[in-house]
């Protein structure tokens, strides 16, 4: 029993070790939940409920959209009133109306309800989640389309994002139902998938994490343009490229099915479910000659300004396979090193450079995260770096200061003391 609890311990406390910058980076950010209808269903809905209420406790600001397709369904064949959809939309004429009103009333109160759950020795215990929903989505009619009058079926018109953010504020998650309201005084029957799009857009939301089915013909990351020849058959993928497309960087899609995808997604690197990123129209690759002169003009200004210690042309071209670029329309804007000591299981990053136009945009904590990427695959244990005039932007990213003494034997007796660079490195968990 001792030695389990001890194997126990340590493996809690190494997970808590490595969700530590996560935990960390997420608070204060702004994620959009949505999940469907069929989530609701399953077993696994009440874990997910505790895994938000965990998010909002770690000081993450949340905003929630649930679908209610599949309730409505059934209740509709319950009291005979016909089902018709039209391109994904349902068609919403009156007697269905009040069927969709009573189904999303019902689902919204019975969310609200578990997320006041606080019995102790529960997940939810002391949790003191405070639910807040009402009139944030301003619709109007779909119309008629291809012939086709959708009745009560509305579209966004306009978030109330002033509004949101309000209860954002006060440490509230904001839960939204699939409807929304006009000012004429109507309320209209709306996709979950396009509010929980256009809510992330304009609340500038960190992330979009839809939960739903099992999403395994997709891989681990998409971009746009992948995902643009895959929804016809996974038609989430839409929400989720014009949310990409709107300016939303990171779209997840996560398995109903396995419990606490959504933990294992945003707090270990490895992740649980499939990311779409926006199309930058950057490619990250290891370098060739034929880049030498790319990374010679990105370097140079930072040489002049003593940033970088001086490389000859002669010794990038010696040295291209330890290069990294990242390119834009053929343009080299970013470039960086690595060069492996196997024997002690150290890797140096060195030459990390990003053009100025793109300095603002994480092109180089991006390019940071690919060399660690790769000092991983060799099992490299720890990367170091020497820098004279960057130590604080690596500090923010992990690094710790360290001592030549640190160093692999080959390093050291390269160290330029006239130079005097400081030595940070980091562990790769």
């Amino acid at each position: 029993m001792d030695i389990l609890n001890h194997n126990n311990i340590a493996e809690t406390t190494s997970w808590f070790r490595t969700a530590a910058p996560y935990i960390s980076k997420h608070r204060d950010a702004h994620f959009v939940i949505a999940f469907d209808s069929e989530t609701i269903l399953t077993n696994s809905f009440d874990s997910l409920i505790y895994d938000i209420a965990l998010l909002n406790n770690l000081g993450i600001k949340l905003v929630i959209i649930f679908g209610a397709r599949k309730q409505i369904d059934a209740q509709s064949r319950s009291h005979n009133v016909e089902i018709n959809y039209h391109d994904g939309l349902r068609i919403t004429h009156k007697r269905s109306l009040d069927i969709v009103r009573s189904v999303i009333g019902q689902l919204r109160l019975n969310i609200e309800t578990k997320f006041s759950f606080g019995l102790p020795h529960t997940p939810m215990a002391d949790a003191q989640v405070r639910c807040t929903s009402g009139n944030l989505v301003i619709a109007r009619p779909v119309g008629i389309r291809d012939g086709i009058d959708f009745g009560y079926t509305g579209e966004v018109r306009r978030i109330d994002i002033r509004g949101i953010h309000e209860q954002l504020d006060l440490g509230n998650v904001v839960l939204l139902p699939p409807i929304g309201f006009s000012p004429t005084g109507e309320f209209f029957n709306l996709s979950y998938e396009a509010i929980a799009a256009r809510v992330a857009t304009d609340l500038d939301a960190d992330k979009l994490i839809f939960v739903g089915k099992k999403y395994d013909m997709l891989s681990r990351e998409i971009t746009i343009e992948q995902a643009e020849n895959m929804k016809y058959i996974c038609p989430i993928l839409t929400a989720a490229m014009s949310a990409c497309k709107a300016g939303v960087t990171r779209v997840h899609l996560l398995d109903r099915d396995q419990d606490g995808a959504l933990i294992q997604e945003l707090f270990s690197r490895d992740g649980a479910g499939t990311l779409i990123a926006a199309d930058s129209f950057e490619t990250t690759r290891k370098a060739t000659i034929e880049d030498v002169g790319g990374i010679i003009r990105l370097i140079r200004p930072l040489e002049i300004n003593c940033v970088l210690a001086k490389r000859s042309r002669n010794d990038i071209e010696k040295e291209i396979a330890h290069f990294t670029i990242m390119e834009r329309d053929d343009t080299v804007i970013a470039c960086a090193a690595l060069y492996p000591y196997v024997k002690n299981e150290i890797g140096e990053l060195s030459c990390l450079a990003v053009a100025k136009n793109y300095q603002c945009l994480g092109k180089g904590k991006e390019l940071l995260s690919v060399i660690e990427r790769q000092a991983r695959s060799i099992n490299l244990k720890v990367i170091c770096i020497l820098t004279t005039q960057t130590a604080h932007w690596f500090i923010e990213r992990g690094f710790q200061e360290a001592k030549i003494a640190d160093l692999p034997i080959e390093r050291q007796n390269f160290y330029n003391y006239q130079r005097n660079s400081k030595i940070f490195t980091k562990k790769l968990y």
